[in-house]
């Protein structure tokens, strides 16, 4: 298979676990991913991440309190929480970072899923609650902003990836 197979593969066969065995996420596996997350584009290549790797038992089963559907941090072999630093934004075009979190999240996901890893996405910005949440548990710096929250392990069991290409939503040079 050539890289750009395996990438695409990897792209292709990604989709969101929420049960993992009890098999052990190492340190370099995370790592690697982290560093898969700071290859993301963002705007004026500010960079405006930081990533709060999660890998004791006690604070995965905490997080599980984030809000309703992150019941899958109880069975995850590590997490990352994505933030975003406010001051390192565009003035006058505060909001992407947003874009930018995003991309890092998505690389996240993709690293993961290259490795054997399963992974889901729970979303916390822009549901201030969960922002709060993350910022007292963590003690946030008052311009770091919780983004989202990636639960990581070994998935128990194969997932269904589904076929998502809908030809009736691409387009050509219009509508």
């Amino acid at each position: 298979m050539d890289d750009y197979d395996l990438v695409l593969n990897s792209i292709n066969t990604r989709c969101s676990t929420r049960v993992f065995s009890d098999e052990v996420v190492s340190r370099d596996v995370l790592d690697r991913i982290v560093e898969s997350a700071f290859c993301a584009p963002s705007a004026c290549n500010l960079q405006p991440w930081h990533f709060i790797v999660l890998d004791d038992k006690d604070v995965l089963r905490d997080i599980v309190d984030v809000h309703e559907y992150a019941s899958m941090f109880k069975t995850a072999g590590a997490g990352i929480v994505v933030c975003g630093d406010m001051d390192r934004t565009i003035s006058g075009h505060e909001e992407f970072w947003v874009q930018d979190c995003s991309a890092a999240t998505e690389n996240i996901l993709l690293a993961a899923n290259a490795m054997g890893v399963g992974s889901v996405w729970t979303g916390v910005y822009p549901v201030w609650d969960r922002c709060e949440f993350l910022a007292e548990y963590f003690d946030l710096p008052c311009n770091i902003v919780a983004f989202s929250l990636v639960a990581l392990g070994y998935p128990c069991e194969d997932s269904d990836v589904l076929d998502k290409f809908d030809e009736e939503k691409v387009h050509y040079n219009g509508w």
